[in-house]
């Protein structure tokens, strides 16, 4: 903690200036039996975003009507639902999968993105993230921001659980991340992303069904 106050603090980097043109993103969010949260998620997160260029790609089992409804039912333009081949459950990296493909099938036809932001179904995303990803690339090729956990006083264990480990991970271990050349990412620039799919060819990422 001394450390961090003393010396990880005063060597953050400034936030770079503001991009010339307004980058475009696709937030992906798989989703499975998720029909009770993820129509209010999406219609936050359209509500309250401050940057105007980004289209959300949500997955779904064809098997999984309630959580398709859901998804319908929000109707706004900036929404595609990408129902998968296979019924689920499978893997989240089989839904996150289709949701890649839903993204290079839409750069063919309206322009590239600038990066792929990941989220599940249950975030609160904060309305200025992708302001700050988009001041950060192409300078960087991954970024993460922090997650602050929202207590369920409910369920003390799981929640409190969260938040420890939240605490220690975003509070502390990501600052010194920082500032070492270290990088652990959910938000990855298209060409991180194409060079993972180059190292496997099949998929951008790795493929399991849950019988596996």
């Amino acid at each position: 903690t001394i450390w961090l106050a003393r010396v990880a603090f005063r060597r953050a980097p400034a936030l770079p200036p503001e991009p010339e043109r307004p980058g475009r993103f696709a937030v992906i969010i798989p989703a499975w039996d998720e029909s009770a949260v993820i129509g209010a998620m999406v219609q936050r997160l359209l509500a309250t975003m401050q940057h105007p260029h980004f289209l959300l790609f949500v997955g779904a089992y064809p098997n999984d009507l309630a959580t398709q409804e859901a998804v319908r039912s929000v109707a706004d333009a900036r929404v595609r639902l990408v129902v998968t081949s296979r019924p689920g459950p499978t893997t989240k990296a089989d839904c996150l999968n289709h949701l890649w493909r839903a993204v290079l099938a839409e750069e063919a036809g309206g322009g590239r993105f600038k990066a792929i932001v990941l989220h599940d179904a249950e975030d609160v995303v904060h309305p200025q993230s992708l302001s700050v990803y988009d001041r950060h690339m192409p300078g960087l090729a991954m970024v993460q921001l922090p997650v602050v956990p929202l207590i369920d006083r409910r369920a003390r264990w799981v929640s409190g659980h969260y938040a420890d480990e939240f605490a220690q991970a975003h509070a502390k271990d990501m600052l010194v991340r920082a500032v070492l050349p270290i990088c652990v990412a959910v938000v990855l620039s298209v060409a991180a992303v194409g060079v993972i799919a180059l190292i496997s060819p099949a998929a951008a990422l790795e493929y399991r069904t849950i019988d596996e």
